[in-house]
């Protein structure tokens, strides 16, 4: 697991180089994105050491089904958790901008990293970009929170925890939690890991023309092939 300040000045360099996305298109919608305020669930997102009594009471939440490459992955949204983060994640799902694009970062022990989509209309949501949200909830593994650089420039690229990464949660970084993964992190496990070995492949590169540096590849990321909500807590 990275956890030193050279690997953790690393990956925030590198998330720098590839704040992207926005605060919604208009028109955009969530989508079936939540069960009704009280409904019963078990959701296993730890609150901050620190935050025990302050870190919201979660009643609902959204599912997400990415297919892979590698095999399916399910994902909980929790908008209490993260308002801004979810309502983003549930956005780009729903307007199909994961669909057919790579896992474009893994780095074993720390995060595999998706989000990229140089495709029209999609590429739009690039320049765009969401505020920060308070940062309630643990980087544990299997948790997602959106990549960034500095403050409030959240926007398309997602990672997730491959280990208890906590350190980003503060607030020199304020990387906020909004979902974890509740079935298939042993496909995450498995992602395909290309291109440098800490930044992965070239964001340029990708949001330029990603189907022929794809193409250049001689071994191929875990692709994302569809990402939907399929359904809400009742």
């Amino acid at each position: 697991m990275t956890t030193n300040d050279k690997g953790l000045r690393a990956f925030c360099l590198a998330l720098l180089g590839c704040v992207l996305a926005a605060c919604g298109q208009p028109g955009g919608s969530a989508g079936p994105a939540a069960s009704a305020p009280g409904a019963a669930f078990t959701a296993n997102l730890k609150p901050l050491p620190g935050h025990e009594a302050d870190a919201p009471k979660l009643t609902r939440k959204a599912t997400v089904r990415m297919q892979t490459t590698g095999g399916d992955v399910v994902i909980d949204v929790f908008p209490e958790a993260a308002p801004n983060a979810a309502k983003r994640f549930l956005e780009l799902v729903t307007s199909g901008f994961y669909d057919d694009t790579p896992v474009s970062r893994v780095v074993p022990g720390f995060v595999a990293q998706f989000g990229v989509n140089w495709r029209e209309p999609h590429k739009a949501w690039k320049d765009k970009t969401f505020d920060d949200d308070p940062t309630y909830f643990a980087l544990e593994r299997g948790t997602l929170a959106f990549a960034k650089g500095p403050p409030n420039s959240n926007s398309t690229q997602v990672f997730i925890n491959f280990a208890q990464n906590n350190r980003l949660a503060d607030p020199r970084y304020n990387f906020t939690v909004f979902g974890e993964v509740v079935s298939g992190m042993d496909v995450v496990d498995k992602f395909v890991r290309v291109g440098d070995p800490s930044y992965g492949l070239d964001q340029d590169r990708l949001w330029q023309d990603g189907g022929a540096y794809l193409d250049s590849l001689a071994e191929k990321p875990t692709m994302i092939q569809h990402a939907a909500v399929v359904g809400a807590a009742r």
